[in-house]
């Protein structure tokens, strides 16, 4: 039932220039991770509480390396893909051995929208977006967020915009971002029927992780060796 939860939740899951006279900055290089924390049984307390590391995701210009973490040993991944675009590559079971053009000569890429774990792709509206209610901005962890409300029938859910005019290649909700000039960072939901409280944050990070660094490099020597022959 957890597993069930969590995977709906991530379905609910770059910008656009801050101010007319400033231009949009795109990260070239970097990091995102995106945790869950799901809370059980929420109005009795926050005690029965399971964090989720969703996914790591690790980019060079428009191109992602995504980890996604095994549910119940974070410290080993259940999968791992390259997205290009709209399009991913799933690694198979030992990725670090995967060669980047290899993998796309080889065609065997689907639409990221098609997607079911890890980092999850939509074009979709936010349900019930039309009756959102802004909230007064907060402050959190030294970063000021721009927030709204949406309260529907089942569930209870507050969106963080944080303001800024540096694009990352992923983002939750476009239609978030474009509409508040910022980059959507985390997502507070109240299930009202099963008394679950889910929190997801998006947190970017200047580089990438080992596993990446391994994958980039390893990837990098194969592009030279090929030019060679």
């Amino acid at each position: 039932m957890k597993k069930t939860l969590v995977y709906s939740f991530t379905f609910l899951l770059s910008a656009t220039s801050i101010l007319s006279c400033k231009k949009e900055i795109r990260s070239k290089k970097g990091g995102i991770d995106m945790i869950s924390n799901v809370y059980f049984n929420a109005s009795k307390g926050l005690d029965e509480m399971q964090t989720i590391h969703v996914a790591k995701l690790n980019y060079l210009k428009d191109s992602i390396l995504e980890f996604v973490p095994d549910e119940n040993i974070q410290e080993l991944n259940a999968d791992a893909n390259l997205i290009i675009d709209t399009t991913y590559y799933n690694l198979g079971e030992n990725p670090q051995q995967v060669v980047l053009s290899d993998l796309v000569k080889n065609k065997n890429g689907q639409s990221v929208f098609t997607k079911k774990r890890g980092a999850i792709f939509s074009n979709d509206y936010i349900p019930d977006y039309g009756n959102k209610r802004i909230l007064k901005d907060t402050i959190l962890f030294k970063k000021r967020y721009r927030r709204f409300e949406i309260n529907a029938p089942k569930a209870y859910t507050r969106f963080y915009i944080y303001v800024t005019d540096t694009i990352l290649p992923y983002s939750l909700y476009k239609h978030v971002e474009k509409d508040f000039k910022g980059r959507l960072e985390r997502i507070d939901s109240y299930n009202k029927e099963t008394d679950v409280f889910v929190t997801l944050q998006i947190i970017p990070r200047k580089e990438w992780d080992e596993e990446a660094k391994d994958w980039f490099a390893f990837n990098q020597y194969a592009n030279q060796q090929s030019t060679k022959k």
